[in-house]
């Protein structure tokens, strides 16, 4: 039952018109590799165009994550009314990378008519994508160490936040992760490489076993956090575990944040994140396959999306059906 409102933000596994990828280029940190990340995002790319539509968005941009730039899509209530195409503030995580051609993105685009909605200017307010979940019928979730972060949107208040949130995206309450994060993580914490809602009021999520992994105390925390949370309607979500990958690190020996939980969804398939780690990789393959039945699930190496700290979903924006313009 959906929330009594003009707008929502729909689910990731409603229909979809199409999927934006922001493409690697020589002017971005991708330059060392940039044959290798290239070759990972025609392997999205093909996945996504069996698919449906694909936008892709060419320089100038500062970077490639499209999760955290792109237009935000609420759907209309009504069947005669029009989407809405919310632009926030990209900053760079937190003003930590530079951002000014990432956040001009959305409205050149709109200005060339790729879209199908109304534009809705709330550049005063920082949001990235990857921040937030929304299972579509009011009930939006994130995470406190993101959004109540340095040079975001202080001095506002985490109950400030909330009711902007509310309000922005017509949501009807908030539910706060407070705890989960992963090493190498530049975003402050996206709920999306922790947790995921998915149909029939199920949360994927990072978990781990390892008592002697960095990780452990942080996740067993957040998997604890997740059994109080309830539905709208006061039930128990179901919980379903993803394994913690093997860690990953770079050519300093920091580890990267590598995670099952940022997968996409699409029409008729899920795109899932793996790194050459048979047994895990399988595992979290077959999970995310009991959360999506009926869907084909798609293995995606993301290898190469990690030595820039993110994956699969981060590179991704879905627009729900409607949206992207001249999508058949």
């Amino acid at each position: 039952m959906f929330s009594n409102k003009p707008y929502r933000l729909p689910a990731e596994w409603e229909p979809q018109s199409g999927i934006q990828l922001t493409w690697p280029h020589a002017g971005t940190d991708w330059a060392p590799m940039l044959s290798e990340i290239t070759a990972t995002y025609r392997e999205m790319a093909l996945e996504i165009e069996r698919c449906e539509p694909l936008l892709v968005v060419g320089p100038p941009s500062n970077d490639t994550w499209a999760r955290d730039h792109a237009f935000i899509s609420l759907l209309p209530s009504s069947d005669d009314g029009e989407a809405l195409l919310l632009d926030f503030c990209f900053n760079g995580w937190g003003e930590k990378y530079p951002s000014d051609l990432d956040n001009a993105l959305n409205a050149r685009l709109y200005a060339e008519g790729r879209f199908s909605g109304r534009y809705a200017d709330h550049l005063d307010f920082v949001l990235e994508g990857g921040s937030i979940e929304s299972d579509g019928r009011g009930t939006i979730f994130t995470t406190s160490s993101c959004l109540l972060a340095p040079h975001r949107n202080q001095p506002l208040t985490r109950q400030q936040i909330e009711q902007r949130l509310k309000d922005c995206l017509y949501a009807d309450r908030v539910l706060w992760i407070d705890h989960g994060r992963l090493s190498g993580d530049d975003t402050d914490g996206h709920i999306d490489t922790l947790v995921r809602i998915c149909p029939d009021d199920t949360l994927l999520y990072v978990a781990c076993t390892d008592p002697t992994d960095e990780h452990y105390a942080e996740l067993q925390l957040m998997e604890q956090q997740l059994r109080t949370l309830r539905t709208a309607d006061g039930r128990p979500y179901r919980l379903m575990a993803l394994p913690l990958p093997h860690p990953i690190r770079d050519d300093d020996g920091e580890r990267l944040p590598a995670t099952y939980a940022n997968f996409l969804v699409v029409n008729g398939a899920v795109l899932c994140p793996t790194y050459a780690q048979p047994d895990l990789d399988a595992e979290a393959l077959g999970t995310v396959a009991k959360a999506f039945p009926g869907r084909r699930i798609v293995p995606i190496d993301c290898r190469s999306i990690i030595r820039q700290h993110g994956s699969l979903h981060c590179c991704t924006m879905q627009f729900p059906e409607g949206v992207l313009r001249n999508a058949q």
